[in-house]
């Protein structure tokens, strides 16, 4: 099956049906995607992973894209890339990254998205953005939110409902103004956590072979109301004391491993606004902060990779 009808002739993507509000998205030509990244030039290239490289590119309109460009071809390269472009086709929200369009000529495979200029949350913590402290707390807490919302919004509100497998860090983009643009999807987990304290979901300790995740630090001082210690350093003890206690009592929550635990992605939005004060009262005497060991042993499916900034190129591009 031709790659255009295997994500246009679904019932949602008719175009002759009346009423239908046309896609925002469209067929990009090989060609044109070579002349807005200018032949993909290296100098032109905002980062690389295990799925190929991205490039910056600028349209003849004189917008701004950001370009994925596969690496691999294969039928399993081929189905990924087909359900990718599906779904971003299907969900519009102002917290989930919007598909430009794509392009599939030969065995050439790319995406095409808005280019955000802040490049990604895992940038501003642990990469080359990190020493500038961008994010102040208010950024922090409205990223956390905005992430939650995207997430509640693809679980709960598209159709059929979208789960994701792999939120983290590097897959939460950010536009100029520091709003959260969930990216990559087929992932799942919150990371009010890792906002706050500025620490990796995994770290190494002393011993190359010996890490402990971020819940493994956090839980303890948790549990010990030494909240205080949990904030990131570099925020200079400019943040909201409410705020953060609900950033990590959520986050904690969320990362445990008893699943009929965890509250749903909207209980986690209405959570850190603080509009559920009665749930958060109830998740804070939970027994998982009343006995950390209780969490050792719970015999949890779940595992937290390490994650690493990709690779990319420090370099501001020039418009």
């Amino acid at each position: 099956m031709a790659f255009g009808s295997m994500i246009c002739c679904g019932k949602g993507f008719d175009r002759k049906e009346k009423g239908k509000k046309q896609p925002t998205w469209r067929v990009f030509s090989l060609k044109e995607l070579h002349a807005a990244t200018n032949n993909f030039n290296y100098d032109n290239k905002l980062g690389e992973g295990g799925f190929g490289s991205v490039y910056w590119g600028q349209l003849w309109d004189g917008s701004q894209i950001a370009v994925k460009r596969l690496k691999v071809w294969s039928d399993k390269a081929e189905m990924e890339f087909s359900v990718e472009v599906e779904i971003l086709a299907r969900v519009r929200h102002k917290n989930l990254l919007s598909l430009r369009g794509y392009c599939a000529e030969g065995q050439e495979r790319l995406i095409v998205y808005d280019y955000m200029p802040n490049l990604s949350l895992l940038s501003h913590l642990h990469g080359h953005h990190s020493a500038e402290c961008l994010l102040n707390w208010n950024r922090r807490m409205n990223i956390a939110i905005g992430s939650a919302e995207g997430i509640a919004y693809l679980h709960h509100h598209a159709t059929p409902h979208i789960i994701h497998r792999d939120v983290k860090a590097s897959n939460v983009l950010l536009d100029s103004d520091f709003n959260a643009q969930v990216a990559d999807f087929g992932f799942a987990k919150l990371i009010p956590d890792e906002l706050a304290t500025g620490k990796r979901p995994l770290e190494k300790l002393n011993s190359p072979s010996m890490k402990r995740t971020i819940t493994d630090w956090a839980l303890p001082l948790a549990c010990e109301g030494r909240l205080s210690e949990l904030a990131d350093p570099r925020l200079n003890g400019k943040y909201d004391d409410v705020e953060l206690k609900r950033a990590v009592f959520v986050g904690l929550i969320c990362a445990q491993s008893r699943p009929e635990k965890r509250p749903t992605m909207p209980e986690v939005v209405e959570l850190l606004k603080g509009d559920l004060k009665e749930k958060l009262a109830v998740i804070e005497n939970d027994d998982l902060f009343k006995n950390p060991q209780l969490a050792d042993s719970d015999d949890g499916s779940d595992f937290i990779s390490e994650e690493r900034e990709p690779k990319q190129v420090v370099k501001e591009v020039k418009v």
